[in-house]
């Protein structure tokens, strides 16, 4: 995942630190370099490397990539081709920037691209042998993956959890009444930020973390900093990246720092755990075999299955692994909720005239001041055509998280090594001109007559990926931001904030983990009658 971890590289060579490193990398790398790639080219001399961009020695193309490395890489794309190489340091990365390369990818192919290329940070606190989005296909990723599709995100489950989700959107709009009325702008992505916690934490843990009135603090406040940090941490530019043998050293200390973030999040994880495990224990003589639907919390359930006879025979579950599979379920499902919402708002924004169409189907369908419902959502097309016009511009991963090559394989008459990292560049194939008329706006009919969806199916359309490693949280995703996004346009009228025009406001993007909007948008609410 280096690649999409170099948006600020050219401040991060300007160092002098880096520029000592640098040389000293320049003697220790040069054989290196000399024997890779003559072992590379032995092997494969029948079949060429994807084409790409003159590397500079030792760096490699690093500096190509700019700020913006996925609109940097579309850019390459149209000189190179849909299917290039370039040279990260001592890393060889493929990008594919066309939907049919994607379907080779991530489904032609999607067994020998399964498994990751694990950035440095993420290998804090061993969490790439823990979280699920990095360890590689095993039984203890089967189990994860069946865990969160049976259990967390099936229809069943999630149709059982439909009223918390009204209720916590109920508390949303119950606190942006509160600012309209105060006259006082929302601030969107924290508003949206504290509802995915207050839903996960409730949920997992019968417990309202954004509630600061029930445990006495800004739990809020905490956890947002934290998966800050942790997407801050993972989105800098780091030299242990581009050259392994730097991994040791942590030149930047960026393992460090996130190594700090992990354990306080998982802190928090481990306290609720310590408490919850004695009562399950005490409860109950018998235990369970087994995850169980009914009145339990979905901890209970992993504790369940953690201390069954199934677990204990196989030992796939345990406790550091429950917490590394909370800590990047939380920082995934607060963050991309929480930023696909602030997009949103701010694309009807800037077009008034869509976001009139909306209110009209809403009121239309739902009727002026009644609450909108999870029921109500197959019944708004252009409201779900919104949303997928969202995801299309902005992405939330917009280079999706890059895969690893595990054997040579051929593609579209070249060789991706082994050991390669494959990138598949979503934000550029979501902009194909070949594709979408009129690419860079935000036009949400063109959904209208389509049947394109964001399920994995439809590879100029992959917000959540494809294949075996596609997003399981994508059907609490979706069902999340179309509530919030449609209770938001139905219960209240919007503007931005005096001095901000619709043609002037910033539009720039924050790259990292997840594609941020730069500068936070605020707006003004005010009550529909």
């Amino acid at each position: 995942m280096e690649i999409i971890y170099i948006y600020d590289l050219y401040n991060m060579l300007s160092y002098f630190l880096y520029f000592i490193l640098i040389i000293w990398i320049s003697i220790q790398a040069f054989n290196l370099f000399s024997f890779s790639w003559g072992k590379t080219t032995q092997h494969h001399h029948h079949l060429p490397l994807p084409p790409g961009p003159r590397s500079f020695p030792i760096i490699g193309n690093l500096l190509e990539l700019g700020h913006n490395p996925h609109k940097s890489l579309a850019k390459l794309s149209h000189i190179h081709g849909p299917i290039m190489s370039l040279k990260l340091g001592q890393i060889t990365a493929v990008v594919v920037s066309s939907a049919d390369l994607a379907k080779e990818v991530l489904q032609t192919h999607d067994q020998l691209f399964s498994n990751r290329t694990v950035p440095d940070s993420l290998r804090a606190c061993n969490h790439h042998h823990y979280g699920l989005p990095w360890i590689p296909v095993s039984p203890s990723w089967r189990n994860f993956r069946k865990m969160c599709s049976s259990y967390m995100f099936s229809a069943k489950a999630l149709d059982t959890n439909k009223n918390l989700r009204h209720q916590k959107v109920q508390e949303l709009l119950s606190y942006v009444g509160k600012m309209a009325g105060a006259g006082e702008a929302v601030d969107i992505n924290t508003a949206g930020f504290n509802t995915s916690l207050s839903l996960l934490s409730t949920t997992f843990f019968s417990l309202d973390w954004a509630d600061s009135s029930s445990n006495g603090d800004d739990m809020a406040g905490e956890l947002k900093e934290i998966v800050f940090n942790i997407m801050e941490s993972a989105g800098k530019p780091n030299l242990a990246d581009y050259f392994p043998f730097l991994r040791k050293v942590d030149p930047q200390g960026i393992r460090r720092n996130m190594a700090r973030q992990f354990r306080k999040m998982m802190g928090l994880f481990d306290r609720i755990i310590n408490k919850r495990l004695p009562l399950l224990r005490e409860s109950s003589g018998n235990i369970a075999t087994g995850l169980r639907d009914g009145s339990h919390d979905i901890l209970d359930n992993l504790l369940n299955y953690m201390m069954s006879e199934e677990n204990k025979e196989h030992q796939l579950l345990d406790k550091i692994a429950i917490e590394h599979f909370l800590v990047a379920l939380f920082s995934a499902g607060t963050d991309t909720t929480s930023s696909t919402l602030e997009w949103s708002m701010t694309e009807l924004l800037r077009k008034p005239k869509i976001l009139l169409k909306a209110q009209m189907e809403l009121d239309k369908v739902i009727g002026k001041g009644n609450q909108m419902k999870e029921s109500d959502i197959t019944r708004l097309p252009y409201l779900q055509a919104i949303i997928k016009e969202i995801f299309r511009l902005h992405p939330p991963a917009p280079l999706l998280i890059p895969r690893k090559a595990e054997l040579d394989v051929e593609l579209c008459g070249y060789i991706v090594p082994k050991d390669a990292q494959v990138i598949v560049n979503i934000w550029a194939i979501s902009r194909d001109p070949k594709i979408w008329d009129n690419p860079n706006e935000f036009i949400p009919e063109r959904f209208l007559e389509s049947n394109i969806d964001v399920k994995g199916r439809n590879f100029e359309l992959l917000p959540f990926g494809s294949g075996r490693r596609i997003c399981p949280g994508l059907p609490l995703a979706m069902r999340m931001v179309d509530l919030m996004l449609g209770s938001l346009i139905h219960s209240f009228d919007w503007k931005f904030e005096e001095g901000v025009e619709a043609d002037t406001i910033n539009m720039e993007e924050m790259f990292g983990l997840t594609l941020q909007k730069a500068q936070p948008l605020r707006a003004l609410a005010m009550l529909r009658m």
